[in-house]
């Protein structure tokens, strides 16, 4: 039974790291931005994004380092969530 949540638990966390991966490379592409599946991304890893936005703002207004913190809090959350249900 662990080892079954253990999987589910890596599976969450790995989909939703994907999801910002996907994102944030779609940021890059001003045309792929208004497609509707980085809409479904921008409604579902946005506001996770903006807990951080709001604690690093860009640097100069263009460069946001936020994401960086995210992956490394999703880790770090994904890791915690393993020790404490497994």
């Amino acid at each position: 039974m662990s080892i079954l949540l253990a999987n589910i638990i890596h599976w969450i966390f790995f989909v939703y790291t994907i999801m910002l991966t996907l994102r944030i490379l779609g940021s890059w592409f001003p045309s792929f931005s208004h497609t509707r599946f980085m809409h479904f991304l921008r409604f579902y890893t946005d506001p996770y994004l903006n807990v951080f936005r709001n604690l690093i703002p860009p640097i100069g207004g263009r460069l946001d380092l936020s994401p960086i913190i995210a992956f490394f809090v999703l880790q770090f959350l994904e890791n915690f969530f393993l020790r404490l249900f497994i």
